[in-house]
């Protein structure tokens, strides 16, 4: 992986994306017929809004359950993140692609070298990044495995 490579030089350049106001059973069956685990959300415009992801669906087939808690002094404290179960709750009761994705997506430029992918995607531990042109128009989509295939190239 020679720092002189680019991101640009290992994406593939055919994003299969989503639109935002999809069923989440588009996105199941967009994902098993293409093999994969998680495409870019788009708007009507075709502007990066999200990711979606297994990892969202699985929300949907888990057991929610309403974080523990302890009541001391007329005072309710919390032993789980309230805000992670608020999170899963809109998820797990979402029907369309924007419920369930995430919309904090990390994205990486196109000419960045392909190292700097690498430690975005160990630091946010996430598995694909969308890639973007100067004008932050989405033109491409990296991920672990482009990575690592790089290695061996």
């Amino acid at each position: 992986m020679g720092e002189k490579q680019a991101v640009r030089d290992i994406m593939v350049r055919e994003v299969i994306a989503i639109r935002k106001d999809a069923s989440v059973e588009e996105l199941s069956s967009l994902l098993i017929e293409n093999g994969i685990s998680g495409v870019p959300v788009v708007d009507s415009k075709g502007t990066l809004v999200g990711m979606a992801t297994e990892g969202d669906l699985i929300i949907k087939d888990s057991d929610l359950h309403f974080p523990r808690y302890f009541k001391l002094l007329d005072s309710i404290i919390y032993l789980e993140s309230l805000n992670k179960f608020k999170n899963n709750l809109k998820k797990y009761l979402g029907t369309k692609v924007e419920d369930v994705m995430t919309s904090d997506v990390k994205t990486i430029k196109e000419d960045k070298p392909i190292s700097e992918a690498a430690n975005l995607m160990i630091k946010y531990n996430i598995n694909r990044l969308p890639v973007m042109d100067e004008q932050d128009n989405m033109v491409g989509i990296v991920t672990r495995a482009d990575i690592v295939r790089s290695m061996i190239e």
